[in-house]
């Protein structure tokens, strides 16, 4: 039945090459567990304890704000032909922007698209199999193509206007979420609205009831 390892075997990295959909779970200390769906071809392993995932921009935000206090991150794949199998991967993760020097380096290994928000490096600690025996027949049809056409009408611009929205500029505990190309990027201005500088906002960590984190300019004290 269930197994665990300290690394991913050839046999499983095949599995997951072979996958077209898998799940991603990130949770805080405290509060509600994210779970998403992801898809598209957005998920690479680099080696058998090491994978990165491409987070297209959509109508949240949530594995970005969690993992900016707790780097714990969970990914799972399943079965759904004829071999039944469970594969969870268990690590740390951290994201990667369009201003940190590896962002085009990895992004390489993604097809071209318009709605790249950030990267996630996961380092796995720990690989669980399972029989998978109650997941039903699914025969896959293929790809959608609406985040992909939605991005693409919507262009650049309009994809940072949509990162300024409440669902992606905050989570659902209200802690900032550091949006892709958009908080983090060194053209953008500073968040703090009484400075009208052009620089990066800084992250100053803080215990306040549920809020731990806050968006501080670097030019003021």
């Amino acid at each position: 039945m269930a197994e665990k390892f300290s690394e991913l075997s050839p046999s499983l990295i095949n599995f997951i090459e072979n996958q077209h959909i898998y799940f991603v779970a990130t949770a805080r200390a405290e509060g509600r567990v994210n779970l998403s769906p992801k898809g598209m071809d957005s998920l690479k392993v680099l080696n058998s304890n090491q994978l990165i995932w491409l987070n297209y921009t959509g109508s949240g935000n949530e594995s970005a704000a969690h993992i900016l206090e707790n780097p714990r991150m969970t990914i799972m794949f399943c079965s759904f032909e004829l071999k039944p199998l469970i594969l969870r991967l268990y690590g740390k993760a951290r994201s990667i922007h369009p201003r940190d020097e590896s962002w085009l380096e990895y992004l390489k290994s993604f097809p071209k698209t318009t709605g790249a928000r950030q990267l996630f490096l996961l380092d796995i600690d720990l690989v669980q199999t399972s029989c998978g025996f109650a997941v039903p027949f699914y025969d896959y049809k293929k790809e959608r193509n609406a985040l992909t056409d939605w991005a693409e009408k919507k262009g650049n611009a309009g994809i940072e206007a949509y990162w300024q929205e409440k669902t992606n500029s905050q989570s659902m505990a209200s802690i900032p979420k550091l949006p892709g190309n958009q908080a983090e990027r060194l053209t953008n201005s500073c968040l703090d609205k009484d400075c009208k500088d052009f620089h990066p906002p800084v992250i100053v960590r803080f215990s306040f009831q549920n809020y731990p984190y806050q968006y501080a300019c670097a030019h003021r004290p």
